[in-house]
């Protein structure tokens, strides 16, 4: 399920975007050619700051994990702006090239205005914010689904994109990620958030914990299960980091009846597809 270029790309990302705190990679032997595209993803655990070249191919990235954004809302605007400086004058030393623009996005229905802090942020940490794109839609803009539906399972949220013949004609968003996962984990195991977060990422330990979960992927199947109703949908498919837990596409699937996959590296997919939105010619934001 999904094309050969998908996997090509999350594969070329993953190998590129660096972990803050694993050593830092080697520059390149020389700056890349021609405008760069850039994607700012401040997201409710993880903030990603992805770059692609003009063919849409990776090209460099860091993700580290971050709470500075709650649900789509900025929740600490200087240490937001500091982390993006920061990410953006590691990758351009990296990459021996300039980044002066980029787009962002947000979970679908937050208010305008908290939308607009997003681009604010991308601002003051240097960058000319050219877009700001809902969640699922950027996912889509990697995935190239034609009918369907897109669940951008986040941190804080379960975003929801109906596409139709390459269109998005419907999206939606409702407080279950994998914030809750982890809240769910420190209880059962009495740890704290932190160790939850980490123990949950570790795919040896996500079969042990599926039984305590369970019921928090079953609230994510049951909110894409009332979002789609009504809608013809012949497959979903998961992105998110959240959706790499262990049999998270199975449940989905057996509480919908819809076909379901999700991709490889989830959580690349939409900072990747926020960086396919970041066109310099369109006006800033």
């Amino acid at each position: 399920m999904g094309s050969p270029e998908l996997y090509t790309t999350l594969a070329r990302a993953a190998e590129l975007f660096h972990w803050v705190e694993d050593p830092e990679p080697a520059p390149l032997g020389s700056p890349p050619k021609g405008q760069l595209k850039v994607g700012v993803d401040l997201g409710t655990a993880y903030l990603t700051v992805a770059v692609l070249d003009e063919n849409d191919r990776p090209l460099a990235g860091e993700y580290q994990f971050a709470q500075v954004a709650r649900d789509g809302l900025v929740v600490d605007f200087i240490g937001a702006v500091d982390l993006v400086k920061s990410m953006k004058d590691r990758i351009e030393k990296r990459i021996g090239r300039e980044l002066s623009h980029a787009a962002s996005g947000y979970p679908p229905g937050v208010p305008r205005v908290e939308v607009q802090a997003t681009a604010h942020v991308v601002e003051a940490a240097g960058l000319i914010c050219t877009g700001l794109v809902d969640e699922p839609s950027a996912a889509n803009a990697l995935v190239r689904l034609k009918d369907g539906v897109i669940v951008d399972v986040g941190g804080g949220t379960t975003g929801i994109a109906v596409v139709e013949n390459g269109r998005v004609i419907y999206t939606a968003d409702e407080a279950t990620g994998g914030t809750h996962f982890s809240l769910v984990i420190a209880g059962a195991r009495d740890i704290p958030f932190e160790d939850a977060e980490r123990v949950k990422t570790d795919p040896a330990q996500q079969p042990a914990l599926f039984p305590v979960v369970r019921p928090v992927l079953e609230k994510v199947a049951s909110i894409v299960a009332r979002h789609v109703e009504g809608y013809q949908v012949p497959e979903i498919v998961l992105v998110g980091g959240t959706s790499a837990f262990y049999r998270a596409a199975e449940v989905v699937e057996e509480y919908t009846g819809i076909p379901t996959w999700v991709s490889d590296h989830p959580a690349l997919v939409t900072p990747i597809g926020m960086a396919m939105h970041d066109h310099i010619g369109d006006e800033p934001v």
